[in-house]
């Protein structure tokens, strides 16, 4: 069975406020909010890790670089700008 670990983190004065108002606001602990702050993180993480895996597999598989992809990305941004 898993015992739950105190970890103590240092934040800013205002981001630390801006935590307990948050907490306040919706019935929760400054623990809750930082736990869930944490959750979101690494969920999140995990998204852009396959999604980064996944384009490096296809890259691999139709021989499209990194450069080239760049480009394809400028070249969209510079077409919708246009719109």
């Amino acid at each position: 069975m898993d015992v739950a670990r105190t970890v103590t983190i240092s934040a800013p004065p205002e981001l630390a406020r801006e935590i307990d108002r948050a907490a306040e606001a919706e019935g929760r602990s400054r623990s809750e909010l930082y736990r869930e702050a944490a959750r979101q993180y690494l969920r999140r993480r995990q998204r852009w890790d396959r999604l980064f895996a996944y384009g490096k597999q296809v890259a691999e598989r139709t021989g499209v670089t990194e450069d080239e992809v760049l480009e394809a990305v400028v070249e969209d941004r510079r077409a919708r700008r246009r719109r």
